[in-house]
């Protein structure tokens, strides 16, 4: 019988003192009974961007060859024929939901099919297995995983330093990678394969951002940063002998080896006081640029410098557009890249500026002088050297207004990642909270003419998707969002013009629609109710979500919970997320509202599809109807249903009183309003289930269950109310994290929408043929102990011994609960009150206008302007309920995403792993990025 690798590492690591990385066959677990499977094409919903792109890595050597990280998302890669990005991470299956948070990527320069990967996305307990180091030799088409003895953060405060991962460009089988956490250094000489602690490195790095946070997110070490090579210090197939290192230690930030890494140094002299975020080796002129800042970030940073090193001289000089010592310095530095084709030519940007906008500079005489690619006039005005083009990606304006010298849109926020194309100078990438940037024409920055940006995002899906609906009329889609709000999707495959307005929610939680009169909708959200006191949660539509208003709202409310719409749209129920909020109902579009009786606070709740008076709701294992519009609910005397978890549950259109629940323990079906409910055999654990059009010759709505059928997880279709189910996705689709909102489409057979957590909306359709049973196998897949459904406390630090072995990764398991919620986009505020201290003066600045500098606010997560329209970037302390392991059974609002994994077998020539098929590097397979639009 097969171990875990969990199981045979525990064995190994209490009998052994080597610190060796840990070698993982990445390959699916079987089923004793496979369900049967049936081909279906599965492609993005575009939307286009939505998350936070902390890294963007071009090859040296291999022209066109671009990569892009995100930090719950994946990893992409750049197709020039389509200007559109390919998804290599869509095989992570929720087993290893965390390998699709990418805390950094190395492109080989010599051999440039080699890509490596540092995936994990919570080094505190969150995420609930260590990190690894994902190898590739086909440009990401396949994938090979070596399991470390520790976790990685890809969604952790820091992730935009980097890249911590690097390729030695004279003997690419070396490979280092700077951990966090205090793990150190480690290096491989085998291209990845296994790999070592370089035990002689003296530094683990100190920086946390917060100390006292319990939940360990914030108290973490940032440990090293960055690792780059000075590649003329070496030659072809000799070790390079110079190799630079950042760690996260403001009196120790960068560190040095001059003999191929047998022995390292504090670089004498060097600047202290800042994290370095990038440090940019120019192999050509001798020198090593660093950006630096006051904090980790991405979400905050107000003072920093920019440094050059000599090689030859051992001098620092400090090159800073505009220095920490200054009063207009109310920034940190990141965003560093050279011009390759000229590499006295320079880029920096702010790491974070959020009023009025970023800050981006260039040199061309090495760092001796500066411009600014905006600066001021006469006060609100500003002289620009570009122009924005967003009619790819019109929603990036995030429907503002803004009064002057803000606009929309903007150059963007947590710029970590800005790079010239080394084949290009005219090319440049960069990212930011919410999309991927660049130019074609950037050089017209340098002769007086003027150059334009473009989103540069097709193809990169990275929203977390909280709720879908599909009408029977009207656009076939509306979403509900985290930090981006939603979208009416009238064509799956366009970009829509704009996001819900009227009112602005950082993110809808819950969206609904009258089931005979489809043209009513309703949709919760969540913003911090004192930023825009006058703004309700809740708002309403009447002509199917092209328009919104909003109603009323009871006191207190900041969080959107759940709401139901009537079947005939005439009243509406809705239970607040904030803790404690009763449920309340109210007839009409929320011109008032009324406590409901009967029910908890902070139920779920839901409608029935035929009888307008009848609304369900269920709380902690026990079901609740209303048959009085929501004024009372009265407890049915349903037994056995989950008391724990994330439970979904949905009344069947076009019969009253017809439920279908899913949770832990399986999916259950209730034909009398709930006053019992039958469990269905063979599904396992059911995540969540919708509906859609019925199959030819059929009278019932197609089903649809994210969940394990049979011991098989996936995502299934049911023709005959449950009896017997079909897999619609396969291996290689899989998105990690999925099934937080999933629902079929009344008016086309086979179709099925799936949420997912980072990788945005995915519409699959069938592609015909008749289901096909695989054969069983001749093992069941390893379990997996049950877990505490609440987020543990903080493990101790896991120990590094082991000797190299090869094990299988536990199986796939459904596991629900809440996470935080992540903030990568900006909240609109009305309002906010600002300490200021210092302050940038600007000219023609009116004396009644405050001078510019940093917000005073108590938790540190602030914005830095004045004015009357302000927007605050920060962890948005909203909820994204989504699906993650059974631990994470609540989690604290505002800090992550989460994502998972189920791989395929087919061996690869690469060292002893298998290979995990991925779309190939010359096509996209169906429900591949890019290919698909």
């Amino acid at each position: 019988m097969r171990r875990s690798v969990a199981g045979v590492a525990a064995s190994v690591l209490a009998a052994a003192a080597a610190v060796l990385a840990v070698q993982v066959t990445v390959a699916p677990s079987g089923s004793a009974a496979a369900a049967a499977a049936e081909p279906y094409s599965w492609k993005n919903v575009r939307i286009d961007g939505g998350g936070f792109v902390p890294g963007i890595v071009f090859n040296p050597t291999e022209k066109n060859l671009i990569y892009a990280r995100t930090d719950i998302g994946g990893a992409y890669r750049w197709e020039q024929s389509t200007q559109s990005w390919t998804p290599l991470l869509d095989w992570v299956g929720n087993d290893r939901w965390g390998w699709n948070g990418v805390v950094s990527l190395a492109t080989d320069p010599v051999q440039t099919n080699r890509l490596y990967a540092a995936v994990g996305m919570y080094t505190n307990s969150w995420d609930p297995n260590n990190g690894a180091i994902l190898r590739s030799t086909d440009k990401g088409a396949t994938w090979q995983a070596t399991a470390l003895p520790f976790k990685n953060g890809g969604n952790m405060p820091g992730r935009g330093m980097g890249e911590r991962l690097a390729v030695d460009p004279n003997r690419n089988s070396i490979v280092y990678y700077g951990a966090e956490g205090g793990n150190g250094l480690w290096r491989s000489t085998d291209h990845g394969v296994t790999w070592a602690r370089v035990t002689n490195f003296p530094n683990v790095g100190n920086y946390v951002a917060d100390p006292n946070d319990s939940s360990g997110y914030q108290s973490q070490n940032q440990g090293l940063t960055w690792v780059s090579f000075d590649k003329s210090t070496g030659t072809a197939g000799a070790a390079t002998q110079t190799i630079y290192v950042g760690v996260a230690d403001k009196q120790n930030p960068v560190y040095r080896s001059t003999d191929g890494g047998a022995t390292w140094e504090r670089i004498p002299g060097q600047p202290t006081g800042y994290l370095a975020h990038k440090g940019v080796v120019d192999h050509v002129g001798g020198h090593l640029y660093i950006a630096t800042s006051d904090t980790g970030g991405p979400y905050d940073g107000a003072k920093g410098d920019v440094w050059k090193f000599s090689r030859a001289t051992g001098a620092w000089t400090r090159i800073s557009p505009i220095p920490s010592s200054s009063t207009d310095a109310y920034f940190g530095y990141s965003g560093l890249t050279i011009d390759r084709q000229k590499p006295n030519t320079l880029m920096v940007a702010t790491q974070i500026s959020w009023w009025p906008d970023a800050i981006f500079w260039r040199s061309t005489d090495g760092g001796a002088t500066w411009s600014r690619i905006w600066d001021w006039s006469s006060y609100p005005n500003r002289t620009k050297k570009y122009t924005m083009d967003i009619s790819t990606v019109p929603w990036l304006d995030f429907g503002a207004n803004p009064n002057p010298p803000e606009e929309t849109p903007k150059l963007g926020w947590m710029n970590e990642s800005v790079e010239i194309d080394p084949h290009d100078s005219n090319r440049f990438l960069y990212g930011t909270g919410a999309t991927v940037y660049g130019s074609t024409d950037l050089t017209k920055w340098d002769t007086g003419g003027t150059f334009t940006i473009r989103p540069m995002v097709k193809g990169l899906e990275e929203t977390a998707v909280l709720d879908l609906v599909s009408p029977p009329t009207g656009a076939p889609l509306v979403s509900a969002l985290g930090d981006i709000g939603g979208f009416r999707h009238t064509d799956l495959t366009a970009v829509p013009a704009k996001m819900f307005t009227q009112p602005v929610f950082t993110s809808t939680t819950s969206l609904d629609y009258a089931e005979a009169n489809p043209s009513v909708l309703v949709r919760a959200g969540n913003f911090a109710d004192a930023d825009r006191p006058g703004d309700s949660h809740v708002a309403f539509s009447t002509d199917g979500g092209a328009n919104w208003f909003q109603g009323s709202e009871p006191g207190g409310i900041n969080s959107g919970g759940t709401v139901a719409a009537a079947a005939d749209g005439s009243r509406f129920v809705w239970a607040p997320g904030d803790a404690g909020q009763q449920v309340v109902h109210s007839v009409g579009f929320g011109n008032s509202w009324t406590a409901s009786t009967g029910i908890p606070a902070n139920a779920v709740v839901e409608s029935d599809r035929v009888d307008p008076n009848r609304f369900y709701g269920f709380s902690g294992g026990r079901f609740y109807v209303s048959t009085n519009g929501g004024a009372s609910f009265t407890a049915t005397a349903a037994t056995g249903l989950p008391s724990t978890g994330n439970v979904k549950f949905k009344a069947l259109p076009g019969k009253a009183g017809e439920l279908w629940l899913a949770g832990e323990g399986g999916l259950w079906r209730s034909t009398d309003s709930g006053a019992s409910f039958t469990k269905s055999a063979g599904v396992g654990t059911a995540g969540n289930v919708g509906f859609g059009k019925a199959a030819p010759g059929q009278t019932y709505p197609a089903l649809y269950l994210f969940g394990t059928v049979d011991g098989q997880h996936g995502v299934f279709r049911s023709d005959n109310v449950g009896t017997t189910w079909v897999r619609i996705n396969d291996d290689r689709h899989q998105y990690g994290n999925a099934g937080e909102a999933l629902t079929g489409d009344p008016r086309v057979y086979g179709r099925v929408y799936l949420g997912t957590n980072g990788r945005g909306i995915l519409v699959a359709d069938r592609l015909g043929g008749d289901p096909t049973t695989p054969p069983p196998t001749s093992t069941p897949p390893p379990t997996t102990p049950r877990r505490p459904r609440r987020r543990p406390p903080r493990p101790a630090d896991h120990p590094t011994a082991g000797h190299r072995l090869r094990g299988d990764v536990p199986g796939d398991r459904v596991l629900a609960g809440r996470f935080p919620g992540r903030g990568d986009r900006p909240q609109r505020r009305d309002h906010v009150d600002l300490r200021l201290g210092g302050g940038l003066d600007v000219p023609g600045r009116p004396a009644d206008q405050p001078a510019l500098g940093r917000a005073a606010h108590p938790d540190r997560r602030l914005g830095l302007r004045p004015g009357p329209r302000l927007e605050r970037r920060a962890r948005c302390r909203c909820q994204h309920r989504v699906r993650l392991p059974r631990q994470l059974d609540r989690g604290e609002r505002g800090a992550g995403d989460a994502h998972l994994h189920r791989p395929l077998t087919p061996p690869t020539a690469d060292g002893p792993g298998a290979g995990v098929p991925g779309p190939s590097a010359g096509t996209i397979s169906p429900g591949g990025r890019g290919g698909c639009r």
